[in-house]
């Protein structure tokens, strides 16, 4: 995907996370200023029956973009921000609609500033091709409603003049809006193609060889040194020396052929600490992740099994081929605390896996956390 298409929050999901709040406050004083305008502030009476349903739709569209940019439900999907930008455009024609009528005060004509916040709330979620079309369609919007009421109620102020203020708040927020997702996805592509020289993948490689190493010299030292110290000292070899020589033979062949078997999964997970851990990966499925899903996966179960409430031993793995040559995940773990206490140590890492692996399903009980996602298999 370019960065014409991937977001901020794709890109960097942790930080999408942490300016959710943001969009939270604009969504809610959004509507509350549109409420209060609409009960204390308007210069024609119009239609009251208009004015609540301008409030609710503003509403509306702050509640979809609030549940859209839950972590939970990443990425921010084009169904919401279109849903988000009609709400808002039907929200700009019925405030219009409500004050019909010799409008001669601008400072509460709210929708022209809230369809310019709207774009604003939804920088970090989409590509800065929507924000931008989404801005052009409400600056649109803004411009003929004002620009009718204008010419059907004239005042000092030209039709025109009229129509390009109404528009101006939101042009200009998407013009940055824009400018912003366009500049951070750049960044971020170029980053990820310098990393590229010296990736992930190569390290999970360096890090197997590494046990691999450690593994063998742990058994050189205390298996084969030790008999080839005790062999210098004697005359003669024994059958018992030749079964012993055998068995540590056997020892170090059945290593070998464990270690060709074994997937970068498994060893990443013994290398945090999880011999007692199951993992039920017959096919070696876990080797076809590539390099930025083994990244998330493997920042994810270094997380899990550092974790203080987390048994190693109950963590089991499992992955299976499904129809159409995806792979199928599930992970499941022990964790002695409570439900919020799992979402709070582990919540960062659920909202990188969403966006990584989009049909992400989580269960969280007390004492246990089940995920399963798949993945086409690469």
């Amino acid at each position: 995907m370019t960065a014409a298409r991937r977001t901020a929050q794709q890109y960097d999901p942790l930080g999408a996370m942490g300016s959710r709040p943001l969009a939270v406050v604009i969504g809610a004083a959004g509507t509350v200023w549109a409420l209060l305008v609409s009960l204390f502030d308007r210069d024609v009476v119009g239609s009251p029956g208009l004015s609540a349903l301008t409030v609710l739709l503003v509403a509306a569209s702050a509640t979809v973009v609030i549940a859209a940019s839950s972590p939970f439900r990443a990425p921010f999907t084009r169904g919401a921000f279109v849903a988000h930008v009609a709400l808002l455009a039907t929200a700009s024609v019925t405030s219009v609609a409500a004050q019909w009528g010799p409008d001669r005060n601008a400072l509460n004509d709210f929708m022209s500033l809230l369809t310019a916040t709207g774009i604003v709330m939804v920088a970090p979620y989409r590509p800065w091709t929507d924000l931008a079309l989404g801005g052009l369609v409400l600056a649109a919007v803004d411009a003929a409603a004002w620009g009718v009421a204008a010419a059907t109620f004239p005042h000092q102020v030209p039709v025109a003049v009229a129509a390009f203020l109404a528009a101006a708040p939101t042009l200009v927020l998407t013009g940055a809006s824009a400018v912003f997702a366009w500049t951070f996805s750049g960044l971020a592509e170029r980053v990820q193609i310098r990393a590229g020289s010296y990736s992930v993948e190569r390290a999970e490689q360096d890090g197997i060889a590494a046990n691999v190493q450690r593994d063998r010299s742990t058994l050189l030292a205390t298996e084969v040194a030790p008999f080839f110290a005790e062999l210098r000292t004697r005359d003669a070899i024994t059958d018992a020396d030749r079964a012993r020589a055998r068995a540590i033979a056997d020892t170090l062949r059945r290593g070998m052929v464990a270690d060709a078997d074994r997937t970068w999964f498994e060893y990443a997970v013994r290398a945090e600490g999880g011999e007692r851990a199951e993992i039920d990966d017959p096919d070696g499925l876990l080797a076809t992740l590539d390099v930025d899903q083994r990244t998330v996966v493997r920042t994810f179960l270094r997380a899990v099994m550092r974790a203080p409430a987390v048994d190693p031993a109950g963590l089991v793995v499992r992955a299976r081929g499904t129809a159409g040559e995806r792979i199928e995940v599930t992970v499941d773990v022990v964790v002695a605390d409570s439900d919020i206490g799992i979402h709070r140590t582990f919540d960062p890492y659920l909202a990188v896996l969403r966006v990584t692996f989009p049909d992400l399903d989580v269960t969280v009980r007390p004492s246990a956390l089940a995920l399963r996602f798949s993945y086409d298999q690469h």
